[in-house]
């Protein structure tokens, strides 16, 4: 069976994010489900707390949408919020993007058509590379 990737484009943006993995496990001790429900999508919770270590796929998902936000220029605030990327995977495990209203109005006002996301984590960190392509 041939493996195919998907067809490249130019970069129109790159982002990339490290997160201290126990930050987010104490967060989620001392906020709770505030916290979750302020920055996950129930597509992001329903994948990773269902893991053993969840809070490592959280890190990770966190880090994700902070370098999304970085590799559009806008941080995560106004034009860009925390639900506005939503990662999940696709049929080889491999980390996609789904964007909201707003991040697919951002994605076309920047000029790209799709983001690219690579997620790795160990016990301390996890990592987030985001690049925005256009075809």
């Amino acid at each position: 069976m041939a493996l195919e990737l998907p067809a490249g484009g130019y970069v129109v943006g790159l982002g990339t994010d490290i997160v201290d993995v126990d930050r987010i496990r104490r967060v989620m001790v001392r906020q709770g489900d505030r916290f979750l429900h302020r920055v996950y999508t129930a597509e992001e919770l329903d994948y990773c707390l269902e893991m053993k270590h969840p809070h490592k796929h959280l890190a990770a998902r966190f880090a994700a949408k902070e370098a999304v936000s970085k590799a559009f220029t806008t941080g995560i605030g106004a034009l860009l919020g925390w639900k506005s990327v939503s990662v999940y995977n696709g049929s080889r495990g491999e980390p996609h993007i789904r964007l909201d209203t707003k991040g697919e109005a951002l994605l076309r006002e920047v000029g790209a058509s799709r983001v690219w996301i690579s997620l790795s984590h160990t016990e301390t960190l996890a990592q987030a590379v985001a690049a925005l392509l256009r075809d």
